[in-house]
């Protein structure tokens, strides 16, 4: 792939997510996903209609009554969104149809397509070991087209990302008016050291971790001969596949166990996503999930 060439289809994915999104999810409560705790004041109970999406019951509370009770809150609007989106060149990877900084270009510019749908804000920070990008959330069909500019530029993915050297500086950014983050990465080098600002971040905001990999981010193929790996700075590596492949692949799972971990204790919601599987599905499922689990 030459720089300036990227492969994307942000139209077919924006409408394929959003009809499926649809199906799952009514409109009516799709904000409801975007922050279950946070965003919405609490304003009682209801009794429980079986039009409704079943995903609104509060159990709890449906145990302590004869009838089946719903959580009502008072909807508070202009709910601003953050996409914090890696632009390192980790991301400038694949062995699928689509490199990673790809298939994260499409899926968030679908997310957030829905999210400016019902008329909330998006806002968005690019980052590798530094923040390299800002803009501040904004509605509309214009900031649409600012995001999606911005994520499709082949020359803004430079440098090695190190989503844990930003995150103080994010913090500083975002302020009170923040409703929820997105974080967008492939999360290879989140470690131990970062703990405490993930932490921080998972307790301040409503936060989702969208983790992008690539097969050969899990595995190596069964090659029983010397090959020579480059990635986009030129720079190459001599292995034999089979020999390192079980090692690799134990790292991989120990790091992804790891990141696993922190994020929930983070108090942040993960879905991990397979550049080999298109992302529409799981990812309206994972949000639906987000108002079912809401108590």
């Amino acid at each position: 792939m030459k720089r300036g060439e990227f492969n994307l289809d942000i139209a077919t994915k924006v409408a394929e997510f959003e009809s499926l999104l649809n199906k799952v999810l009514p409109r009516r409560i799709f904000y409801k996903l975007i922050l279950y705790g946070k965003g919405l004041e609490f304003d009682g109970y209801r009794v429980f209609s079986s039009e409704e999406d079943a995903s609104l019951i509060d159990w709890k509370a449906s145990a302590r009554s004869t009838n089946l009770l719903a959580r009502q809150y008072v909807e508070e609007r202009n709910m601003n969104v953050v996409f914090v989106f890696d632009i390192g060149e980790n991301m400038i990877f694949g062995s699928q149809e689509k490199l990673k900084c790809e298939y994260a270009a499409e899926m968030a510019a679908a997310f957030s397509h829905s999210v400016l749908n019902v008329n909330d804000k998006v806002g968005f920070v690019l980052f590798n070991d530094n923040i390299e990008r800002i803009c501040y959330p904004l509605s509309g069909n214009k900031q649409f087209d600012v995001f999606v500019y911005n994520i499709s530029d082949p020359y803004a993915y430079q440098g090695v990302s190190d989503i844990g050297a930003i995150i103080d500086k994010l913090l500083e950014i975002l302020g009170p008016s923040t409703s929820m983050v997105v974080l967008v990465s492939d999360f290879l080098r989140v470690n131990e050291s970062q703990r405490k600002q993930f932490e921080k971040l998972g307790t301040l905001y409503e936060t989702i971790a969208l983790m992008i990999r690539d097969p050969l981010d899990r595995t190596l193929p069964d090659i029983n001969k010397e090959v020579i790996i480059e990635d986009y700075n030129n720079e190459r590596l001599l292995i034999n596949p089979s020999v390192v492949k079980k090692t690799y692949e134990n790292m991989v799972e120990k790091q992804t166990k790891f990141v696993k971990d922190l994020f929930f204790s983070s108090q942040i919601d993960l879905l991990e996503l397979d550049t080999s599987k298109d992302f529409a599905f799981d990812l309206a499922h994972f949000l639906a999930k987000r108002v079912g689990r809401r108590e």
